[in-house]
């Protein structure tokens, strides 16, 4: 018989993968509530209720309150029966939030939420910081007090996917104070700073990172709370230890690999992955004739099976015509929607992402509408590229001050900086003294790299609509202002690179890193499992690197990527262990 599950949705996000998660687990169909006068009305039904949250504590707390959603929650939660919050679900259970310190959460758990601090003294690489947000995946550790048993099918050995800036960081005496209430507490680590990463009493269990993106690991966290599975013993075979050669990151995260697909429209109207070369993703015709598209396959059948091999994320950008119009990209809402049925990692899709006008009605309509039609299709973060140029010389140009009013900003303030990923395309060019431009420059030490005339300086100009378009902006310059008016996380490609399989561009990579605090995510270059560990192993403490070619060509698969890492640099990757659902 199917069982209805109720979730609380406040229409802010994506909850398409929560819902694809639950049906994946067993018969069960979904019922969403948005007001405080239809959870009033369902209460005596309702069996299992589902509190997520995405995006700003102030804005996702807010909404609650403003749908009348706060004292029906209560009351659900004081009739005794199972509530799970989900990353900002969680965080409306505490008292408040450093990110909005005006607006007041339940009140339910005796903690505060604060930022974590980029300067952390574990992380000692010089000129890097700590990246913040916390995005990727990590390990959960027991309390001494909760050690014997598995809070809802919680597994040490596994890696869960974290999304945030804010966290219920924890001191010893936080945690005696939470359990003398009756909390049981899982933590995690991000360097130095412990926070909680899940707990539970009673009928309430909160996780912060989001199960439904955590592979098979975090399905079998939502099987075990529809099943009632609060506490499992677990068996001596069920922790199993990490290899001890292995060695563990920093920050405590594991060496994401992301899976890219170049999704765009062939001579047919079919949407297919394709690849280029610094940009180029048609092929030369044998007889003198039209030049194709490459088609290196579909793009859900790619992304399934790059889920299947243990990526940690998989990105789609579009960069077929309907970009121009994302409002009517049915095909394109479509992948996500389908994609988002069988890959339970995090999805990004970039490609026209702005302020827009609706060519049918003529209305505008604002960039946060167009990501949330995204989010609503199964995506959780957008990537925004042309834009983000034409936002950072807006920027500049105003003096550095922000006008809250731009993509970047309004989509931040709304679903949180780790909605917001800025993909930066630049290229090197070439100067001979640092006076020929108000950019920062590189100084090249290698003479074998000197520019063609002997330039000893070279910086990265930004370039927008696929490359096609060159603007005066450094690409640090604009990850520099993305950052200050709310970008996440930086997706940074490099067009002298693209193609090549040569290896990332370190010298950008680092230059990038070492001046902004966000999480930078390697592109453009990889050709074989070295690249990967060179990236990695490079002084600039990179938080992600991207594949694309080498998976499209079936040359290598993401584990081949993951098992090279572990044989031969004893890195920490990301694999499942015992995740049965």
């Amino acid at each position: 018989m199917t069982k209805t599950i109720h979730i609380i949705d406040v229409e802010s996000g994506n909850l398409q993968s929560l819902a694809n998660a639950i049906k994946r687990i067993g018969d069960y169909s979904i019922s969403y509530i948005r007001s405080g006068t239809e959870l009033q009305q369902k209460l005596p039904e309702i069996s299992k209720l589902i509190f997520p949250g995405v995006g700003n504590y102030g804005h996702f707390v807010h909404e609650v309150f403003a749908r009348g959603l706060s004292e029906p929650i209560k009351e659900y939660i004081a009739s005794g029966k199972p509530v799970i919050g989900i990353c900002v679900g969680l965080q409306a259970f505490f008292q408040t939030s450093e990110e909005s310190p005006e607006v007041e959460g339940f009140g339910l758990i005796p903690l505060k939420l604060s930022k974590f601090n980029s300067h952390d003294p574990l992380f000692k690489c010089e000129g890097i910081s700590k990246s913040v947000p916390h995005i990727g995946w990590n390990t959960i550790i027991s309390t001494k007090e909760n050690t014997s048993q598995l809070l809802y099918g919680m597994n040490p050995a596994n890696k869960y996917y974290f999304v945030h800036s804010y966290a219920a960081i924890v001191s010893d005496e936080d945690i005696k104070k939470a359990e003398a209430e009756g909390w049981k507490l899982q933590l995690a680590k991000y360097g130095s700073e412990r926070f909680v990463a899940a707990i539970s009493k009673g009928n309430i269990f909160a996780t912060q990172f989001h199960p439904e993106k955590s592979g098979f690991a975090g399905l079998k966290v939502i099987k075990s709370f529809l099943e009632d599975e609060k506490l499992i013993t677990p068996s001596a075979s069920t922790l199993v230890n990490k290899d001890p050669g292995i060695e563990t990151t920093a920050t405590g995260l594991s060496r994401r690999i992301i899976a890219c697909l170049d999704v765009r429209s062939n001579e047919n109207g079919d949407l297919v992955v394709t690849k280029g070369d610094q940009y180029n993703v048609k092929e030369a015709s044998n007889d003198g004739g039209e030049e194709k598209v490459r088609n290196l396959g579909k793009p859900v059948e790619l992304a399934t099976r790059y889920f299947t091999q243990g990526a940690d994320e998989v990105t789609f950008l579009n960069i077929t015509s309907f970009r121009n119009s994302p409002l009517k990209d049915l095909p394109m809402l479509q992948v996500l929607k389908k994609a988002a049925e069988t890959v339970f990692v995090p999805l990004t899709v970039g490609g026209g992402i702005k302020d827009m006008v609706d060519p049918e009605t003529g209305a505008l309509v604002p960039a946060v509408k167009v990501a949330d039609l995204y989010f609503r299709s199964g995506a959780d973060k957008v990537s925004i590229g042309s834009d983000a140029v034409t936002i950072a010389e807006q920027y500049y140009a105003n003096g550095k001050k922000s006008t809250g009013k731009s993509s970047i900003e309004t989509i931040s303030s709304t679903f949180g900086a780790q909605a917001v990923v800025i993909s930066v395309d630049p290229k090197r060019k070439y100067v001979s003294s640092p006076s020929e431009t108000v950019m920062s420059v590189i100084e090249i030490t290698d003479p074998t790299k000197y520019g063609p005339n002997g330039e000893k300086y070279c910086y990265y100009q930004c370039t927008s609509q696929g490359g096609r378009k060159t603007h005066e902006l450094g690409a640090l310059e604009l990850c520099v202002a993305c950052e200050a008016l709310g970008a996440g996380e930086i997706l940074l490609n490099s067009i002298d690179h693209d193609g090549s399989n040569k290896g990332y561009n370190l010298e950008l990579l680092r230059q990038i890193k070492t001046k902004t605090s966000i999480p930078v995510i390697a592109s453009s270059g990889a050709g074989n499992p070295s690249h990967f560990q060179e990236v990695f192993e490079m002084d600039c403490g990179v938080d992600a690197a991207l594949g694309a070619g080498l998976f499209h060509r079936g040359e290598y698969t993401v584990n081949d990527i993951k098992k090279y890492l572990q044989d031969n640099a004893h890195m920490d990757v990301r694999y499942e262990i015992n995740a049965d659902i």
